[in-house]
């Protein structure tokens, strides 16, 4: 956690020091129509992560592709928060909500492998989760799937916090 400086309420990776992977989820091509004809444009979901608990998704616009995908991974590396991620799954059953999108996701054991959809796979790929299973509940459009996965992950609490919280010790809690 120390190639981080805080930033905004977000913790922000300094470039010189972590690799980022890189995904880009869905390009959508949008026309404005004007009076001459019409005008198109590109938007692009990135997902930025670092495959170590690190993950952020982000938006771009702009008239050309490589442009687009270049704001969108600006925004993602600005908006990347931590993940609680144990031997490569996560600790405990969660389901993500964001929009009309839900995500249902759960820990599995080793060999798994990640069993997701397009867009919750590029999120989980980046924040660096092996072992998972998926489902995608209500909405397929890949924005809120996206914010829906990174909302679940987020929202994710290891065993260590909750017995925190409780004032208990950890072998008290899973007894």
């Amino acid at each position: 956690m120390d190639t981080y400086k805080k930033g905004r309420g977000n913790l922000i990776p300094e470039e010189d020091e972590v690799q980022f992977i890189e995904k880009v989820v869905h390009i959508n091509r949008v026309a404005k129509v004007v009076k001459g004809g019409r005008r198109f444009s590109f938007s692009a979901i990135v997902v930025v992560g670092d495959g170590k608990g690190m993950v952020g998704g982000g938006l771009g616009k702009a008239h050309e592709v490589p442009e687009a995908i270049r704001k969108g991974a600006e925004k993602a590396k600005k908006d990347m928060k931590a993940v609680s991620i144990i031997k490569g799954t996560l600790p405990h059953q969660i389901i993500g909500k964001w929009g009309a999108g839900s995500v249902l996701l759960k820990p599995a054991s080793a060999g798994t492998g990640v069993i997701a959809g397009g867009a919750v796979r590029a999120v989980l790929e980046a924040v660096g989760v092996q072992n998972i299973l998926t489902k995608c509940l209500g909405s397929h459009n890949p924005h809120n799937l996206v914010r829906a996965t990174i909302q679940g992950l987020q929202s994710l609490r290891d065993p260590e916090e909750i017995a925190r919280r409780r004032g208990k010790r950890v072998e008290e809690l899973l007894s």
